[in-house]
């Protein structure tokens, strides 16, 4: 499966950007979708998830509360609505996909992800 991940841009500190993240090859239905990023000189953190099921969603807990990510299966698309952007989330921002494996723990695991995008660059000036 190919992942392309879009959306990122330069904007100012409060404001809200949604990355996409558009799969082709396969469908997206079967895959656990994940968000991760990497800041300038960081190692890639993880963002957020999304089961198969749609539903199930997990955060890192730091961005719980203004982060969402969701998907639309129907149109292969995940997505990642960022609000109340602070400078520290300046990054790269990669969308992957895997499976679920039945451990949570996996989930946050950046080396679990089997397909990867290629990044879109979100840059949160103060």
């Amino acid at each position: 499966v190919q992942l392309q991940a879009s959306g990122g841009g330069l904007v100012q500190a409060g404001d809200s950007l949604r990355l996409s993240c558009a799969a082709s090859g396969r469908t997206l239905s079967a895959y656990v979708m994940g968000w991760f990023r990497q800041a300038s000189g960081k190692e890639r953190e993880f963002v957020a998830a999304i089961r198969d099921d749609e539903i199930t969603t997990y955060y890192a807990d730091s961005l719980k509360g203004r982060f969402t990510i969701s998907r639309d299966n129907a149109k292969n698309t995940v997505y990642l609505q960022m609000n109340s952007l602070k400078p520290e989330d300046t990054a790269v921002y990669y969308c992957a996909a895997t499976f679920y494996s039945g451990n949570d723990y996996y989930i946050s695991r950046a080396s679990r992800y089997y397909y990867w995008g290629q990044g879109t660059q979100v840059t949160v000036s103060s």
